[in-house]
């Protein structure tokens, strides 16, 4: 089956931080999106209240933190949570019915898809959409270097383990006006399955495929590093650790260095904006599902100003509950999400790139489904 391709009408929408409407506005159509549906007058939105749990990717946790807080303070009589268990954990508690709403940085796979397809009562009742866009940043405890740098094969190979100092030949030639020491490299991973730890494989197979050559998953491969659970625990240990590296969502990277990556004839740096570009040069998976929005990231861009090593992460959610009410909530919520202010929110305060007008657009007639019937 051939592959759907992405192209955003507005494409410039998510290349910046900027929420300009594309084409005519919806000025006739006021909306409310911390309260329920996509159209409906603020007085017409039901009114929302009981609790709501959701499991998932530690890459989000800061958005996260920005939703619940604006949605809640939006809506006083409802109390979300959600466990930032990882994306492995996140998909595994969805499918089996203990949360209402997942985040995972990957895509459902077949069995995973089937799975949570019977746990929302049929291929169609799944939604599975995007809802934040982030660059993983190679993250390095390295004193004296602010601007470190380096080209593809050199990043597989440091963190194959193949490259041991900081002063390799490798890396001083990715770096020629770095005074670079001769310190050990330690290398940080995900000690539990990962989302984040998926999308940097991908990254390091599709462009350094014959040093990469392991099969990609959301474990990691290499025995011999320091393993740490979840995205902060990999962050406090590569700031815990002189010469460490690592990967993590960008926006919990705190002061940590943040390598740029060779693209092309350039190094870029793990920007928002050079994030966005990615998914303009991508294509949507074949996945199955009326509600099911996934894509599939074009690693080897050569494109100026394009950051590739970046997840996008997902919502999972149904649209039918057992419980009314919990389907209404579930729908106020992910709308908050998917909504404008429910995306600047986030851009605020965990530093991702808002999904351009041209998604929101495809992925909203997927939340206006949910407890529909």
């Amino acid at each position: 089956m051939i592959s759907k391709r992405f192209m955003p009408a507005c494409a410039a929408a998510l290349a910046t931080l900027a929420f300009a409407a594309c084409g005519a506005s919806n000025e006739d159509e006021p909306e409310s999106p911390a309260t329920g549906g996509s159209t409906p007058a603020a007085e017409e939105a039901p009114e929302l209240s009981g609790n709501l749990a959701g499991a998932g990717a530690s890459s989000q946790e800061a958005a996260m933190q920005a939703w619940i807080a604006g949605f809640q303070e939006a809506n006083p009589d409802t109390t979300i949570s959600y466990d930032a268990v990882g994306s492995g954990g996140g998909r595994e508690q969805f499918i089996a019915g203990g949360t209402a709403f997942g985040g995972t940085d990957s895509h459902l796979k077949e069995e995973e898809l089937t799975g949570a397809q019977e746990r929302c009562g049929g291929p169609d009742n799944l939604i599975e959409i995007p809802a934040y866009i982030s660059p993983i940043a190679v993250i390095y405890n390295l004193e004296g270097v602010e601007n470190l740098q380096l080209s593809p094969e050199t990043l597989a190979k440091i963190f194959k383990q193949e490259i041991k100092t900081w002063d390799d030949a490798a890396i001083k030639a990715d770096n020629p006006d770095a005074t670079l020491p001769s310190d050990r490299i330690t290398v940080v991973n995900r000690s539990d399955e990962s989302g984040t730890t998926e999308n940097f494989q991908e990254y390091l197979n599709a462009v350094a495929p014959d040093v990469w050559d392991f099969e990609v998953s959301g474990d990691w491969p290499v025995k011999g590093g320091e393993a740490a659970q979840g995205t902060s625990g990999v962050v406090d240990a590569v700031k815990a650790g002189k010469g460490a590296i690592g990967y993590a969502d960008a926006s919990q990277a705190g002061d940590l260095g943040k390598a740029s990556v060779k693209v092309g004839e350039e190094f870029v740096a793990p920007t928002p904006e050079a994030a966005a570009k990615i998914v303009e040069a991508s294509e949507e998976t074949d996945d199955p599902g009326a509600h099911v929005f996934t894509y599939e990231l074009n690693r080897t861009t050569t494109e100026a100003g394009t950051y590739p090593i970046v997840l996008v992460s997902y919502l999972m959610a149904c649209t039918k509950y057992d419980d009314a009410a919990q389907g209404a909530l579930v729908k106020g919520f992910v709308n908050y999400i998917v909504s404008p202010e429910g995306q600047q929110a986030a851009a605020t305060n965990a530093g991702s790139a808002p999904i351009s007008d041209a998604v929101r657009a495809k992925v909203q007639p997927a939340v206006d489904a949910i407890a529909a019937n």
